[in-house]
């Protein structure tokens, strides 16, 4: 059961994913603030933006006062490790120092299977030790344990890996001949469409007795050959050749059991559905 309407929520960073969590919460009823560097200039559904930039501290002054829930999900505009700090470690304390804790009831954090090394194709679940093999990875597990640390109840979302509408790149890699794919030992990915990732973060923020830790993703791994040679069947373009798994992924079977159990099912449960919407089937 969700918690009743009337909820005051701060979706931080609120990009492509926070949109469409915005766009689900408001259709449930709930006031939604959207901060982003560069706010749209049309209203979008009710939903209230604000401009912000989440590393610089100073342009969170004079948040709304009385935010229940809180999504922090930013998208941080440099791959790089002293921005991913300001965005995840200062732009996170930042904000919860602006909001007033005595009412916010929930913050999410949303953040990445990256957290996880290489497990030779085993499977990985909640439980499984975090070694992050990149700096990306690295700064996340820290906004997490941070997270897990203050007086507030908090839940944290490793999302997979997305795709869905805008996030076509793959396809277009296949159809311009510029995708490998190893084939000698299986590499498994991991998907969840935007959508059904957008659909998780507002089940789990509204969820009464949320866990503090989720895995975001579909409930069919594949080996990364099989899924290449689909979709590259469903767009008319060649086989990818033999090539090197991707760099710093690690090869892995991500388990969305503990979602699922919250009561959560995802439309896509398999990516070669998803992309096969996506691509007009």
């Amino acid at each position: 059961m969700l918690a009743t309407t009337g909820e005051r929520v701060l979706l931080a960073g609120c990009g492509d994913v926070g949109l469409r969590v915005a766009r689900l919460l408001r259709a449930q009823g709930h006031e939604v603030f959207a901060l982003r560097r560069r706010p749209p200039a049309a209203c979008d559904g009710g939903i209230r933006w604000l401009a912000g930039d989440l590393a610089s501290p100073a342009t969170m002054d004079g948040l709304p006062a009385g935010i229940t829930r809180l999504v922090y999900l930013p998208a941080p505009d440099a791959r790089d490790q002293a921005t991913y700090e300001a965005v995840f470690l200062g732009g996170l304390r930042a904000m919860l120092g602006a909001l007033d804790r005595t009412v916010l009831r929930r913050v999410l954090l949303v953040s990445s299977s990256a957290v996880y090394g290489d497990h030779a194709g085993g499977w990985v679940d909640e439980d499984t030790p975090a070694r992050p093999p990149g700096f990306n990875g690295r700064v996340l597990l820290e906004a997490e344990r941070w997270l897990a640390d203050r007086p507030v109840r908090s839940t944290v979302l490793r999302l997979a890996g997305l795709y869905g509408p805008g996030r076509l790149q793959l396809v277009d890699r296949l159809r311009a001949g510029l995708a490998a794919v190893p084939r000698a030992q299986v590499h498994w990915a991991n998907r969840i469409h935007v959508d059904d990732a957008a659909a998780a973060i507002a089940h789990l923020l509204l969820l009464p007795g949320a866990g503090p830790l989720y895995l975001g993703v579909d409930d069919t791994p594949l080996p990364l050959d099989v899924l290449y040679d689909h979709l590259a069947g469903w767009v008319g373009a060649p086989r990818p050749p033999e090539g090197p798994p991707p760099a710093g992924v690690g090869s892995k079977r991500l388990s969305n059991a503990r979602l699922r159990a919250s009561g959560f099912a995802p439309r896509w449960p398999d990516a070669r559905l998803g992309y096969a919407a996506l691509l007009g089937d």
